[in-house]
């Protein structure tokens, strides 16, 4: 087993988990099994109860892992299934030696960080590496792992600890670090190389040697930079890549690649990687797909979160692989729900001002990234969301802007745009066709009213309401298609696989009249007591689905509720503008 460690240095959010996911992606193009692990030093078991401004999305795994963001993007990159192992935590290790103490397994020695802890985490990590995480089943040779934070951080020392251990026990040929470090820039462009410097010193210091050094920029840099550093850190000048910021991910695995990465860890693994000529086609095909597409619709996701993008990353990475699957761009407008929650009309169709220079001026702007739409004036963003050909309402939880959701829900049901509701959203759309269709007009979910006369949407009774943490349905579940529909055709199947992570559910006590005015449970649960895809009769695409496919698409595989979802805004877009 040879394993690539991927640090930090200078500040955290520099891309370590891009790149390491493009060095798994070039592997995984040389046809070598892998195994790849996050590490996260600070002190929670999981992200499962972190505010999405702290880290994020939250991720899902099959087993009911609530992890990292960058095992997402692990995942899409080099099309892996991983499991909640594959995510290490502080607050994991210590769980796991506390308990091992309680039980006596310590044998009264007195427990410590070194040897105990550094143990632990050397055991988990050699443990989790011979884990098949591909399809084939292959017992991986490599394993990749991205250790978080930055070579000062107090939280990470002892992860540096075990990780000095590994590489002195290991043979030489089977360890290779590669850290990546920030160049920044002052306000008259001179590049400062001295926190790199200081960061690489910090590392040695920790008993790491860099092997490979990736120099992160705002810009492209000068070659004299990378020499200079080679001479002062101790790093092959060979062994330096530099990374600048791009406008497209798919461009990382490309640029790392072009750089000779192959080449570095022939030689640090002593290895014998092989890529042939045409094996990056993948890449630069999404790439040239993301750059050169002309064609553009817009799809306007109304969230709560909207201030950080991170916090819908799955969702706007599986938009844009829908996207570009139709050989489309998308511009995705993200827009505060709290905005919406002031009506600027009656409720219903579309009026002819609403067609005005305004709304085609948010329409034919060039955009080359997400659009944050989070203005005072509520007009502002019901213009934004007239503009877009394409509704879609993520998930979330709390009350906060909830109103906002249910109009933008019942606007896109009443124009007959296409809409896309995702485990919260299909609650909203819910509670929207029970107030405005079955005229029940306190209608709601005791998530928000918890003495509603008329709760569509309840909790789930078997899961834990007192311990928020890993208690909710989670996972990988199977949705059967009790009756034909678009959803299912897109699917291919009569049934869908799909991660799931949700307290409330549609109350069954209300089914038989929703169903009486048109909002069909299309797919459910096996046990047919869950409803967890609802459709409308007579709309182009309305369909509200009670688990996350964003966490199962990959940049060439897209997930069917948002290849419909794209699909159908194309053909709204034509019929608008024939």
């Amino acid at each position: 087993m040879k394993y690539i460690l991927v640090s930090g240095g200078v500040i955290s959010g520099l891309g370590k988990g891009i790149v390491s996911c493009s060095i798994g992606a070039i592997l995984t193009e040389c046809n070598v099994p892998l195994c790849m692990i996050k590490i996260d030093p600070y002190l929670n078991i999981d992200a499962g109860t972190f505010s999405p401004y702290e880290h994020g999305e939250v991720y899902i795994l099959n087993d009911g892992g609530e992890v990292d963001l960058d095992l997402g993007h692990y995942e899409r990159f080099c099309d892996l299934t991983l499991t909640s192992d594959n995510n290490i935590t502080s607050g994991k290790i210590y769980h796991n030696i506390i308990n091992k103490e309680r039980h006596g397994d310590y044998l009264g020695q007195t427990v410590q960080v070194v040897p105990h802890m550094v143990n632990s985490i050397e055991t988990w990590i050699k443990n989790v590496a011979l884990k098949s995480c591909s399809k084939d089943g292959k017992t991986p040779e490599v394993c990749i792992i991205e250790l978080g934070g930055t070579t000062g951080d107090i939280e990470g020392m002892a992860f540096f600890e075990a990780f000095r251990h590994m590489q002195f026990h290991l043979e030489d040929n089977n360890f290779c670090s590669v850290h990546v470090s920030l160049l920044p820039e002052t306000s008259n462009g001179e590049i400062k190389t001295k926190p790199t410097q200081h960061s690489i010193k910090s590392l040695l210091s920790r008993g790491l040697q860099t092997d490979i050094l990736v120099l992160r920029s705002r810009r492209q840099i000068h070659e004299r930079i990378p020499k200079k550093l080679a001479n002062l850190c101790q790093v092959r000048g060979e062994r330096i890549i530099c990374l600048h910021d791009v406008d497209c991910l798919y461009k990382v695995p490309i640029m790392i690649e072009q750089q000779g990465l192959i080449n570095m860890l022939n030689t640090v693994l002593e290895s014998n990687f092989t890529l042939n000529t045409n094996k990056m086609s993948k890449w630069e095909d999404l790439l040239y797909r993301s750059i050169y597409y002309k064609e553009m619709i817009s799809i306007g996701l109304v969230g709560k979160y909207t201030k950080l993008s991170d916090t819908y990353k799955s969702v706007l990475d599986a938009l844009q692989s829908a996207a570009l699957h139709m050989n489309y761009k998308v511009d995705i407008i993200l827009i505060e729900s709290k905005n919406l929650v002031e009506k600027i009309d009656k409720p219903g169709k579309t009026e002819k001002n609403d067609t005005n220079e305004d709304i085609e001026s948010i329409r034919t702007t060039k955009c080359t990234k997400n659009r944050r739409l989070s203005y005072s004036d509520p007009s502002d963003a019901w213009k934004a969301l007239k503009a877009c050909d394409g509704v879609l309402v993520p998930g979330g939880f709390g009350d906060r802007g909830i109103l906002g959701k249910i109009n933008a829900i019942q606007y896109a049901r009443t124009n007959d745009i296409p809409f896309l509701g995702i485990c919260l959203g299909l609650q909203c759309a819910v509670i929207e066709f029970a107030r405005n269709e079955l005229h029940l007009t306190d209608a709601n979910s005791i998530e928000f009213d918890f003495n509603t006369q008329h709760p569509v949407v309840i909790e789930m009774l078997e899961y834990d309401s007192v311990n928020k943490g890993g208690t909710m349905r989670l996972g990988l579940k199977e949705t059967i298609f009790n009756e034909p529909c678009y959803l299912q055709d897109l699917y291919g199947s009569n049934s869908a696989h799909e991660r799931h992570r949700h307290r409330y559910e549609v109350n069954q006590n209300y089914v038989e009249q929703l169903e009486s005015k048109g909002m069909k449970f299309v797919g459910k649960n096996k046990e047919g007591n869950r409803m967890e895809i609802l459709s409308l009769k007579d709309h182009p695409y309305f369909y509200g689905v009670q688990y996350h496919p964003e966490f199962l698409s990959k940049p060439n595989k897209p997930s069917p509720p948002f290849l419909g979802l794209i699909k159908k805004s194309i053909e709204y877009q034509t019929k608008k503008f024939s």
